[in-house]
């Protein structure tokens, strides 16, 4: 055990760490196992042994406990192998603009978004910068927040519009714009025939919406319960952009959908979908434009982000 431990005399004894050991340690906290992390990296596992006892006899600290077969990191393991897998990230992101820089080529830009977003800004943002870049490669996701966040921790995305945790340390958010919602409906829906349409009215049809752990469900109860209404007769739970709009399409079903995601399509006479012209004042949070912490975009990336920024 460290007799002296503090930060310095630690910060000494890690920079002495190889590092193989840190890989050793990145793929060991994700796979949960001595003998899949060593094939990770192509070693054997008597040679992961080892690494691992010399990077403990190197720290005076246990990095890790025997549990049953297997093994699990400790705290300390734990707070090691956040760093070491933040150094795998890195080292790959440096990799990439260093290739960008010596070859004068633009790169791979992944990004992620949830899906309002993804079509009001990624969409004509990708659209400006690959007509002027077209070298560029692009790889988008469009997913939950949840989701983007994690894939933004593991290193398999440079950026992403979404939601993330307000205690997520891992993340850093700038703030960008709340989305505001549209009730959908396909084109011959009974509603559009009426003179008027009014709250009661719209509460008469299924909606088509997630489930109640998604934000839009929770933003729609929230606003209904505002205003003193019920919540629809029947509900359609799905997470499906794509079912969500075959629904509308073949039943009389109304959809809350993100306004810029609406609006994308209208300008298409052929889209069977429209909004309902009643607005009940449904808004869902705001999202952000979401990085690792203390982390550098690409070149490639930061022109994404900055043509992303200048639509805002």
């Amino acid at each position: 055990m460290v007799m002296n431990l503090s930060a310095t005399n630690v910060a000494g004894q890690l920079r002495q760490l190889k590092p193989m050991q840190l890989r050793l340690l990145a793929e060991i906290a994700q796979a949960g196992a001595l003998g899949l992390a060593a094939a990770r990296i192509g070693i054997a596992q008597p040679v992961a042994s080892r690494l691992l006892a010399e990077m403990e006899t190197m720290l005076g600290l246990r990095l890790h406990e025997r549990q049953g077969r297997g093994l699990r990191l400790t705290q300390v393991g734990e707070a090691l192998a956040r760093r070491a897998m933040r150094i795998q990230i890195e080292l790959l992101d440096g990799a990439r603009e260093v290739v960008e820089a010596a070859t004068g080529r633009a790169g791979v830009v992944r990004v992620g978004a949830v899906t309002g977003p993804a079509l009001s800004l990624v969409l004509p943002a990708l659209r400006e910068l690959l007509g002027t870049n077209p070298e560029i490669h692009a790889e988008v996701t469009v997913t939950t927040s949840v989701a983007l966040c994690e894939l933004l921790r593991e290193g398999r995305l440079d950026f992403a519009l979404a939601r993330p945790g307000a205690a997520d340390r891992e993340l850093e958010a700038r703030l960008i714009a709340g989305e505001p919602l549209s009730l959908v409906v396909r084109r011959d829906h009974p509603l559009l025939l009426q003179p008027r349409i009014d709250e009661a009215d719209v509460m008469r049809f299924d909606w088509v919406m997630g489930d109640d752990e998604t934000l839009l469900t929770q933003t729609v109860r929230a606003r209904l319960n505002e205003l003193r209404l019920p919540m629809p007769r029947r509900r359609i739970s799905t997470s499906s952009f794509l079912f969500t709009l075959a629904l509308i399409n073949q039943t009389d079903a109304i959809a809350p959908l993100a306004t810029p995601v609406v609006e994308s399509f209208s300008g298409n006479p052929s889209v069977p979908f429209v909004s309902l012209p009643i607005d009940l004042g449904l808004t869902v949070a705001a999202f952000s434009l979401v990085t690792r912490t203390g982390s550098r975009l690409t070149p490639s990336a930061q022109r994404l982000v900055e043509e992303i920024l200048a639509r805002t």
